[in-house]
């Protein structure tokens, strides 16, 4: 993976932002089974895909069993998270339509991400992700706004009670979808690998999803297209971009990897004016201007000046200041962030470490 060019916490933003493209598909291909409950959706996508990533981890799990069994609430927070996430994102796109759920979920999600990685990591508030967030979210509102002008644009929008009730589950949504992929990135940084963290905490999630499957997946298999929707839905968008969001999560933040996930809400825009036949005016396409303008301050390599205190001079083993500024004081290889590093923004913390010798398969931290 390594190329001339592009750092390890590059590739992870790229491997994020091409999950985040599958997700936005996800609201627009539920259009496309009318009769399946969302409640089926959610957990035919996320239930099989989970049980696939399982499947195809199975090796890498029974050789990291006894790791993850030491983590076991960090593995039982993630997989509960995982288990609630689609219930209530295909929920809210239900009630509020495809464009308010898909903000609100994903839109809450960079701060509550944020937030959770400040009270529990004690990981310091970045300018970039400050910057990246800030527009992301103005792009994420406008977009709900425009949408909210229109009425809505799901089919129980003008019930008085959905769309409130649909932004409630989205913001449910957001906070379970930043748990899980907190704990994810928490337990890649036990040195367990980011398929067998995947393969596990999607697992269980799928599994415990499965009862909801079985008592609302009837239509789903009523007819060819309602089938064909749910194999997409649990193929494409949830086992394919989840094993590329749990790559992304082996090399940045998980607040940096909800934050870069906002594209997710263009994508859902542009489909909806595409594919469903929705029209956006011009405050959800400025909107939507802003989104990827944050997807650019938070993906773009940043210039190799540092924004922490003052480098310290030469050391008296011969080492640089710049050497001891990456390596927090260590040899090439520990894995060790200085206070300079921690208060770089997201993209520089990882790419400070991982360029000096670690593998791109170990945790960032």
């Amino acid at each position: 993976m390594r190329t001339a060019g592009f750092t390890e916490s590059t590739w992870g933003a790229g491997f994020v932002l091409v999950a985040s493209v599958l997700w936005g598909t996800t609201g627009t291909a539920a259009t496309f089974a009318p009769d399946v409950s969302p409640l089926a959706i959610g957990a035919v996508a996320m239930g099989l895909g989970g049980l696939l990533q399982a499947a195809v981890a199975a090796g890498q799990i029974g050789v990291f069993a006894a790791a993850l069994r030491r983590q076991w609430p960090t593995v039982a927070l993630g997989s509960l998270a995982v288990a609630t996430y689609p219930l209530a994102f295909y929920s809210s796109m239900h009630l509020a339509g495809v464009a308010v759920g898909t903000v609100v979920s994903i839109g809450s999600a960079p701060l509550a991400s944020a937030v959770i990685e400040r009270v529990v990591d004690k990981s310091l508030f970045t300018r970039r992700w400050a910057a990246g967030a800030v527009l992301g979210l103005s792009g994420a509102a406008l977009l709900c706004f425009a949408d909210a002008g229109h009425g809505g644009s799901g089919p129980t929008a003008a019930g008085g009670w959905s769309t409130p009730a649909g932004i409630g589950l989205g913001l449910v949504a957001g906070l379970t979808y930043a748990l899980y992929s907190w704990a994810a990135h928490r337990l890649i940084n036990t040195g367990v690998p980011s398929r067998a963290v995947m393969g596990t905490v999607f697992g269980i999630g799928g599994l415990l999803l499965m009862p909801v499957l079985v008592i609302t997946g009837a239509p789903l298999v009523a007819s060819w297209q309602n089938m064909a929707v749910g194999v997409y839905m649990a193929l494409v968008p949830m086992f394919a971009g989840y094993v590329l969001f749990g790559w992304g999560l082996a090399r940045v933040r998980a607040s940096a990897a909800t934050t870069i996930s906002l594209a997710e809400t263009l994508v859902a825009a542009v489909l909806a004016v595409l594919v469903v036949g929705e029209r956006l005016p011009a405050l959800a396409w400025a909107g939507a201007a802003l989104v990827t303008g944050s997807l650019f301050v938070l993906t773009l390599p940043a210039p190799a000046k540092r924004y922490g205190p003052a480098a310290p001079a030469d050391g008296p083993d011969g080492t640089s200041a710049a050497d001891r500024l990456n390596l927090g004081g260590k040899s090439p290889g520990t894995l060790a962030l200085s206070p300079a590093v921690n208060t770089a923004d997201a993209g520089d913390e990882i790419r400070g470490i991982l360029m000096n010798g670690a593998d791109p398969g170990q945790s960032p931290r």
